[in-house]
Protein backbone atom coordinates (compact mmCIF):
# COMPACT_ATOMS: atom_id res chain seq x y z
CA UNK A 1 0.00 0.00 0.00
CA UNK A 2 1.24 3.44 -0.89
CA UNK A 3 1.39 6.27 1.61
CA UNK A 4 -1.51 8.67 1.01
CA UNK A 5 -0.91 10.89 4.03
CA UNK A 6 -0.25 14.00 1.90
CA UNK A 7 -2.52 14.10 -1.14
CA UNK A 8 -1.35 17.57 -2.11
CA UNK A 9 1.83 16.05 -3.54
CA UNK A 10 -0.11 14.03 -6.12
CA UNK A 11 -0.78 15.42 -9.58
CA UNK A 12 -4.33 16.07 -10.77
CA UNK A 13 -4.16 13.02 -13.02
CA UNK A 14 -2.98 10.76 -10.18
CA UNK A 15 -5.77 12.04 -7.94
CA UNK A 16 -8.40 11.31 -10.59
CA UNK A 17 -6.92 7.85 -11.13
CA UNK A 18 -6.97 7.21 -7.40
CA UNK A 19 -10.59 8.42 -7.20
CA UNK A 20 -11.62 6.06 -10.02
CA UNK A 21 -9.76 3.12 -8.48
CA UNK A 22 -11.38 3.78 -5.10
CA UNK A 23 -14.86 3.96 -6.63
CA UNK A 24 -14.26 0.69 -8.50
CA UNK A 25 -12.90 -0.97 -5.37
CA UNK A 26 -15.92 0.07 -3.30
CA UNK A 27 -18.21 -1.46 -5.91
CA UNK A 28 -16.11 -4.64 -5.80
CA UNK A 29 -16.59 -4.88 -2.02
CA UNK A 30 -20.33 -5.19 -2.65
CA UNK A 31 -19.86 -8.06 -5.13
CA UNK A 32 -20.47 -11.59 -3.87
CA UNK A 33 -17.01 -12.82 -4.84
CA UNK A 34 -14.31 -10.37 -3.90
CA UNK A 35 -11.07 -10.46 -5.81
CA UNK A 36 -7.83 -10.04 -3.91
CA UNK A 37 -5.61 -7.27 -5.23
CA UNK A 38 -2.03 -8.04 -6.17
CA UNK A 39 0.63 -6.52 -3.90
CA UNK A 40 1.63 -4.11 -6.68
CA UNK A 41 -1.84 -2.51 -6.79
CA UNK A 42 -2.13 1.00 -5.35
CA UNK A 43 -5.01 -0.02 -3.05
CA UNK A 44 -3.59 -3.33 -1.83
CA UNK A 45 -4.16 -3.76 1.89
CA UNK A 46 -7.03 -1.29 2.26
CA UNK A 47 -10.36 -2.46 3.60
CA UNK A 48 -13.75 -0.94 2.74
CA UNK A 49 -13.73 1.64 5.55
CA UNK A 50 -10.22 2.80 4.67
CA UNK A 51 -11.20 3.13 1.00
CA UNK A 52 -14.24 5.25 1.92
CA UNK A 53 -12.15 7.51 4.16
CA UNK A 54 -9.48 7.94 1.50
CA UNK A 55 -12.11 8.68 -1.14
CA UNK A 56 -13.51 11.48 1.06
CA UNK A 57 -10.02 12.96 1.38
CA UNK A 58 -9.48 12.72 -2.40
CA UNK A 59 -12.78 14.54 -3.05
CA UNK A 60 -11.78 17.31 -0.65
CA UNK A 61 -8.38 17.69 -2.30
CA UNK A 62 -9.90 17.77 -5.78
CA UNK A 63 -12.39 20.45 -4.69
CA UNK A 64 -9.58 22.67 -3.44
CA UNK A 65 -7.85 22.43 -6.82
CA UNK A 66 -10.81 23.08 -9.11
Amino acid sequence: MKDYSDLSTLSDKKLRTLRNNLNNRLVAFKAPSQKNLPPSHMLHGLDEAQCKALLERVFKELKTRF
